[in-house]
């Protein structure tokens, strides 16, 4: 990355997370890059048929932007395609779509996580290629949860320092981590030390780890949301079972 001047930034890797129209021939791209996290750019004219950025602003497509500005809200000045990355389609689209989603919802804009972004690009190249989508999700969400400082408590039990046993039962509370499940306990959610262990391991081959990995991210996540609605989570529970 090369700076110019103190307000602009050259070729900075970044993906685009999602656009809006902004008055009568602009864009309004919210954009994921590498050394910068969470930035809202305007895209001056990028509606116009002639426009040299037109087809570029594309979501889930590696792009090195350029941008200027010093208020919340700057202004691109170029855009290049990387490559590499084959487009979505089908379900590997809609999954893209509730990534995206997730980081609107959960990253606050100018907080760069560089180890998030190029788990970002692993995850997008995992979707195109046809990887099991639901443990693709899976993954995502352990990793977008860690790196925002919300890490799963997979390995020990909560309050003390011995190792999940897969022949447990426990129950996993939120904030707190894994408890022995105890006759009428009713605090947090259900989970088995088999589970635990797998998430850990982003292993999700198990049927009752895959349903209960689905079942604690979901409680986690909807924790961590603060009650905001995904729309593309909706969608995806209505066309299929991830």
């Amino acid at each position: 990355m090369m700076q110019a001047h103190k307000n602009r930034l050259e070729h900075e890797p970044a993906f685009v997370l999602h656009s809006y129209p902004f008055r009568e021939t602009s864009l309004l791209v919210e954009i994921f890059s590498r050394q910068h996290g969470r930035v809202p750019l305007v895209a001056r004219g990028a509606r116009r048929p002639r426009s040299a950025v037109r087809g570029l602003l594309m979501s889930f497509q590696p792009l090195a932007l350029s941008w200027f500005g010093k208020h919340e809200v700057r202004t691109l000045h170029s855009a290049e395609w990387q490559g590499g990355q084959p487009l979505l389609q089908g379900t590997a689209l809609l999954c893209g779509f509730y990534i995206n989603e997730l980081l609107l919802n959960m990253m606050v804009r100018d907080d760069p996580h560089e180890q998030l972004f190029d788990y970002y690009q692993h995850t997008l190249q995992r979707l195109a290629h046809g990887a099991d989508m639901a443990s693709t999700l899976r993954c995502f969400e352990k990793h977008l949860l860690q790196e925002l400082g919300y890490a799963l408590l997979l390995e020990h039990e909560a309050g003390n320092s011995n190792p999940i046993d897969p022949a447990l039962s426990y129950r996993y509370v939120v904030e707190r981590g894994a408890v022995r499940d105890t006759a009428g306990a009713t605090e947090g959610l259900p989970v088995s030390g088999k589970t635990l262990q797998d998430m850990a391991a982003d292993d999700y081959s198990d049927a009752q780890s895959a349903r209960q990995g689905k079942q604690l991210m979901r409680m986690l996540l909807n924790h961590h949301l603060g009650g905001k609605m995904l729309h593309t989570r909706e969608l995806i529970k209505e066309l299929t079972k991830l």
